[in-house]
């Protein structure tokens, strides 16, 4: 037996790394930008909750943030992909404009947050003095990573499992018996045009904003809609010589020089978004987003995105405003996430086996929205049961079409 993936971003890889934990059977990974992580894995803030989420999606919330706790613990995360406990605060009110659906209207995902309390005693030193933030979530149930560096770390403990890696390539089409089950799939080198048949008895689609159209091109015939629609998000990812701290002197051991990451999120009553910031480590730098829009264009590939100077110009204004002069950007960045319609659902994923829809052996892992770093793990971790033939509705509920 044999599995294929199809994307090699977090959601993918995190199948991969789960399922090559137990299995024995080869495994590929199909990934078609030629860089890899050039989209939401690779430049999404890294944000992680356990407790934010609809009770639709509260079982995979905490699974997942578990996961990448445990994830941490054992492989030295804080270090190698600067996982960090993170406070989670509003530094003002951010409702939607009707209160229906913040992923849409551009508002900002703490409205999905119960504040605890209200204290300033926890203010960045980033943030320009005198702000007064409500507290939201005092690090037991928030997080931070950066994702780029989690990606990688899967990525090399997969292969060293012997998880094979096929990129820059596309899938182009996939062969089954004549008992109907899938037997093989043929895809194409794009940088040399070499076709290659890869064995195939399960095949799962995890090419974030682009799975419906990597859905089309295998299953032209089928009946079943993948109804995911991306939203880009432009970035800015800053340094300020006001983070991090100086090394802590705390008397725990375990702490000292490990201070607490915090993740603000307010409103830009000018520019008519809500940006959300976040400090990281290990690099010690902080990421600062929040302006989407659902209008502009998915690329073919992630690397042929094109920055909107505009959007820019936008969050560098932004970041005037709450860190003062001083910081320095290191990147600018676009990247897409996706989420599936209709849009009441506010981002809930699909994680699903095709087989009810005739479409045998076919699992389908997208549309996690904003929430696709905080719920890589998890999904990865279903779908590999879900590979190997087990029932997740006792992890995560039903997220299926």
């Amino acid at each position: 037996m044999a599995t294929v993936i199809i994307g090699a971003g977090i959601i993918g890889t995190s199948t991969a790394y789960y399922l090559s934990q137990s299995s024995k059977n080869e495994i590929h990974l199909v990934e078609a930008s030629p860089q890899l992580f050039a989209s939401a894995s690779g430049f999404a803030a890294g944000f992680l909750a356990r407790d934010w989420f609809s009770p639709s999606l509260a079982r995979l919330g905490e699974l997942s943030f578990d996961l990448h706790k445990q994830l941490a613990e054992e492989n030295n995360g804080h270090d190698r992909w600067g996982y960090s406990r993170s406070t989670g605060t509003s530094l003002a009110e951010t409702v939607g404009k009707n209160g229906a659906d913040w992923l849409m209207e551009g508002v900002s995902r703490s409205t999905a947050a119960a504040r605890t309390t209200n204290s300033n005693g926890n203010c960045p030193r980033w943030l320009v003095p005198g702000s007064e933030l409500d507290v939201m979530s005092d690090g037991s149930t928030t997080a931070q990573c950066d994702p780029l560096l989690l990606c990688r770390f899967l990525l090399e403990s997969c292969q060293s499992r012997a998880v094979q890696m096929h990129q820059p390539a596309k899938a182009i089409s996939v062969t089954r018996s004549p008992s109907g089950t899938l037997s093989s799939i043929t895809i194409l080198n794009t940088s040399t045009q070499q076709q290659t048949t890869l064995p195939c008895t399960r095949l799962v689609l995890a090419a974030g904003a682009w799975t419906p159209e990597v859905h089309r091109t295998l299953f032209p015939t089928s009946k079943t809609t993948i109804p995911i629609t991306s939203l880009a998000g432009h970035s800015l990812v800053i340094r300020s010589p006001h983070w991090p701290p100086p090394a802590l002197d705390g008397t725990d051991p375990a702490h000292a020089g490990r201070p607490d990451c915090h993740a603000v999120f307010t409103t830009d009553a000018e520019a008519d978004y809500s940006p959300e910031i976040f400090s990281r480590m290990p690099d010690g730098c902080i990421y600062l987003a929040g302006l989407n829009s659902s209008t502009y264009p998915l690329p073919k590939i992630a690397t042929e995105r094109v920055i909107d100077p505009k959007s820019i110009a936008v969050l560098k204004k932004t970041a005037r405003r709450l860190l003062g002069d001083g910081f320095e950007v290191v990147r600018e960045g676009v990247w897409f996430y996706n989420s599936w319609r209709p849009v009441a659902r506010k981002g809930v994923p699909i994680i699903a086996d095709l087989g009810d829809g005739g479409e045998e052996g076919v699992i389908v892992c997208a549309g996690h929205g904003p929430w696709g770093i905080s719920n890589s793990l998890g999904s990865g971790y279903c779908v590999a049961k879900m590979v190997e033939g087990e029932d997740v509705e006792r992890y995560v509920g039903r997220l299926g079409l």
